[in-house]
This record gives C-alpha cells, sequence and structure tokens, in this order.
C-alpha cells in the first residue's frame, strides 16, 4: 500500500496545481445555483455559482469540500473547466474531463471526479430553477 507521499509523487504538475489550489474554496451566502452531493465514501462537495444572467454564463464558482486531496483536485478542475463557459456549454463538462485534466487520477480515486461533477450538475439545476422562479430564490 502507498504512503499518502509516495502517492502524490506519481501525479502531474495539473494535479498539483489543481489539489493545492485554495483561491475558490468558500462558501457563497446567496449563490445563482448551489449544488451538494455526498459520496459513498462519506466526502461531501458544495458548489456556489455565481452566474452573469445577461449572458447566462458563469462568472465565479466557489466550493467548499470535506473530503480527500483527489476531491479537492477534482473540484478545483471543475471550477476552472467551467468558469466563464455558458450554462448550456457547462452542462457539457464530464467526469472524463476532469479526469483526463489532471492526467493522473488513481483508478480507485474516479469516484471522486464523479461526485464532484453531481454536486455541479445540481448547481446548475438550482441555477435554472432559481433562474424561472426568482422569487424563490434562498427561501
Amino acid at each position: 500500500m502507498k504512503t499518502d507521499n509516495e502517492s502524490i509523487q506519481c501525479h502531474s504538475q495539473h494535479y498539483y496545481e489543481m489539489a493545492l489550489q485554495t483561491d475558490r474554496r468558500k462558501r457563497v451566502d446567496t449563490p445563482d445555483g448551489y449544488g451538494r452531493r455526498t459520496g459513498e465514501c462519506g466526502d461531501t462537495v458544495e458548489f456556489f455559482l455565481m452566474v452573469d444572467k445577461t449572458q447566462d454564463r458563469i462568472s465565479k464558482i466557489f466550493f467548499e469540500i470535506d473530503g480527500c486531496v483527489n476531491t479537492s483536485a477534482c473540484a478545483n478542475t471543475m471550477a476552472f473547466l467551467s468558469e466563464k463557459k455558458t450554462i448550456m456549454d457547462a452542462w457539457e463538462i464530464k467526469p472524463e474531463d476532469i479526469i483526463d485534466y489532471l492526467e493522473i487520477l488513481p483508478q480507485e480515486e474516479m469516484h471522486c471526479a464523479e461526485l464532484v461533477a453531481g454536486a455541479f450538475y445540481l448547481a446548475l439545476s438550482d441555477y435554472k430553477k432559481n433562474k424561472h422562479a426568482s422569487w424563490k430564490k434562498n427561501n
């Protein structure tokens, strides 16, 4: 069994950047879209979308996680890949895109990308719901 130090040495530069970056880790009180999901592994991911409504484009995306470094790397990657995209284009981001960007994600950790994508899709759905019923937002 690999130690954490041995496991970290096997990753790509993109993985290191995404695993260690913290500027998008932030809770937002009134996001335009919110999604939260807990995986079978016990990790929890929350996404907070801020949307430029004139262009229907993600202007900022933040997240909070309670989980492992692999989930953090995947959440940061999703934020990186989706920021500045239109909502329609953001729906096209798949767990495989996260894995491809990170270049090296252990097979046994692929579920982290799926968990992150699921929470992100919930945030997109929440935005869509809020957009069509803005009077209900955050009630």
